[in-house]
């Protein structure tokens, strides 16, 4: 046990707290897939925090972060450890502070429709109580069955019904935050002068723990109403998605994919494909991987007009719900819309698919890891009027060093936030910069991918991020997105909430360090 620890054990014996090894190696880190690629290679689990700790309290909590505060010892919130952009990257004098045994519903008021809900509640469970009731709060991101509240409000999350109900920024009316000199604040949300909400939400625990939220709540829909709609071409789709946010209809399901994409989505990949088994290490995991060796020829024969005619063009899934015939007369109306702009009607099928396997693709991950390649996703935004060029500039980054494919949700009158899912392999030639091995030369490529990816991004005027976080992934690109004047105010804001820099450091923002972020964290030596 290490000295922070054992300092920590004396000082809260009623609290239950662990420096067992294996609890050490699962709090290591979150979901970041250049991980797996560590993990693959035997590397695991390398940034091992000096303990953890499990609070069930907002008093507890607090009483944690002031003994931090005053021993100046790092601490990460934590909550179901799902993310994918590095947020967690413990060393050995951090400590990790567990959240999900605050999980209390403290009020609800059924006539405000207002939930009080503590951090570590998961999602859904909480979803699945308020349906009970008749109530909803609309946040179904793909992460639901692995991810807590707290999480959510971290790292500025959206679900797939943001189209109706908004991202949790739009859901969140009040918090109840430990800053990190252990202080407990409650920030409500404010209509006129300073409203610190915004500010804590996305944060990513740099500025505070949340440990409560108060959440705006909907009546469940009783009704939905189902479309798929086959457009020429992706951009011909998306100019659809534009024209029906802007009449003001409010799906909850938009969903429109790429040729490629939407031809697994035809095909029902999720439920009747073979991947898992085809997938395994043998000659067809050994054929993919020579493929993706060239994906930029790949990428060049499934992007042009030839490639979607082949594929049969782009895919708008929709799903409006409510109540009585209102979904149903919202569908009309999109279809009026939607006919109008070549797209196809294809019945309600594509819509009722996807719905029934909406969570699956979040676990297909392993066995594209076990064929020696390597999977992820960037998920950027931006006005309808840059959305041409982050999708060229951001595709075209990526195809050189990966084989892409993209959807489009989340969309807003003013713009949308571009999926792209991507998959790749080792870099070709041996012995590349003294790189030894082929899970050194998939990081190689991940990482010349990703590069590229964030350059592109920010030179077409979008974002690095739109719910999936900054972490430490896509930290050393923010001053290219913020500037200079606005990574200032952030650091100004992580003093102001936080004097002595214990919350999550590393997380966020670029390192002060010419040090490569990316590089920090895969040591190549594995300590007992």
């Amino acid at each position: 046990m290490s000295e922070p620890f054992e300092s920590l054990a004396r000082a809260f014996p009623e609290v239950r707290l662990s420096a067992d090894a294996a609890d050490r190696v699962a709090y290591a880190r979150d979901l970041w897939p250049r991980h797996h690629l560590a993990v693959r290679a035997g590397n695991v689990a390398q940034h091992r925090p000096a303990g953890i700790v499990w609070p069930t309290s907002t008093e507890e909590v607090a009483r944690i972060v002031r003994w931090a505060h005053d021993t100046e010892t790092p601490v990460v919130p934590f909550g179901a450890g799902s993310g994918v952009c590095a947020g967690v990257l413990p060393h050995e004098r951090i400590v990790v502070i567990d959240l999900k045994r605050l999980s209390r519903w403290r009020s609800l008021d059924t006539e405000g429709r207002t939930l009080d809900v503590e951090a570590g509640h998961m999602g859904m469970p909480l979803e699945e109580n308020l349906n009970r009731r008749g109530l909803t709060l609309g946040h179904f991101p793909s992460s639901i069955l692995c991810s807590t509240v707290g999480g959510w409000i971290a790292a500025r999350s959206a679900g797939q019904c943001s189209g109706k109900y908004g991202k949790i920024e739009d859901m969140v009316l009040a918090l109840e935050c430990v800053t990190g000199t252990g202080e407990v604040v409650h920030l409500h949300h404010r209509t006129s002068g300073p409203n610190l909400i915004p500010l804590v939400i996305g944060s990513e625990g740099t500025l505070a723990v949340v440990t409560c939220a108060t959440l705006r709540l909907h009546p469940n829909p009783t009704v939905r109403a189902f479309a798929g709609f086959s457009f020429p071409s992706t951009e011909h789709g998306w100019d659809a998605m534009r024209a029906m946010f802007q009449a003001g209809l409010r799906p909850a399901i938009s969903r429109l994919y790429d040729p490629f994409d939407a031809m697994l989505a035809r095909r029902g990949s999720v439920e009747k494909d073979r991947a898992d088994s085809a997938a395994a290490p043998g000659l067809g995991a050994t054929a993919l991987r020579s493929l993706l060796r060239r994906p930029g020829t790949i990428n060049e024969l499934l992007e042009g007009a030839f490639g979607s005619k082949v594929l049969g063009g782009s895919l708008l899934v929709l799903i409006f719900e409510g109540f009585d015939d209102g979904p149903s007369r919202d569908m009309e109306q999109a279809k009026a819309i939607l006919s109008r702009m070549r797209g196809t009607y294809a019945g309600e099928g594509p819509a009722r698919q996807w719905l029934q396997h909406r969570y699956s693709a979040s676990y297909r991950q392993a066995p594209v890891f076990a064929a020696g390649l390597f999977s992820d996703t960037m998920e950027v935004a931006a006005p309808w009027s840059k959305l041409r060029g982050l999708y060229d500039g951001v595709r075209r980054a990526l195809g050189e060093h990966v084989f892409v494919m993209a959807h489009l949700s989340h969309a807003y009158p003013d713009g949308c936030c571009i999926y792209f899912s991507f998959a790749g392999t080792a870099a070709k030639g041996d012995g590349i910069a003294g790189l030894e091995g082929w899970d050194a030369r998939c990081e190689l490529t991940y990482d010349r991918a990703w590069k590229a990816a964030m350059a592109a991004a920010v030179d077409a005027g979008g974002t690095l991020a739109h719910h999936h976080g900054v972490g430490r992934s896509k930290a050393p690109r923010m001053a290219d997105e913020l500037g200079t004047g606005g990574v200032s105010t952030v650091r100004a804001l992580m003093r102001a909430f936080d004097p002595k820099g214990i919350l999550n450091p590393g997380n966020l923002l670029p390192r002060t360090s010419s040090k490569p972020t990316l590089n920090d964290a895969h040591p190549r030596t594995v300590r007992a």
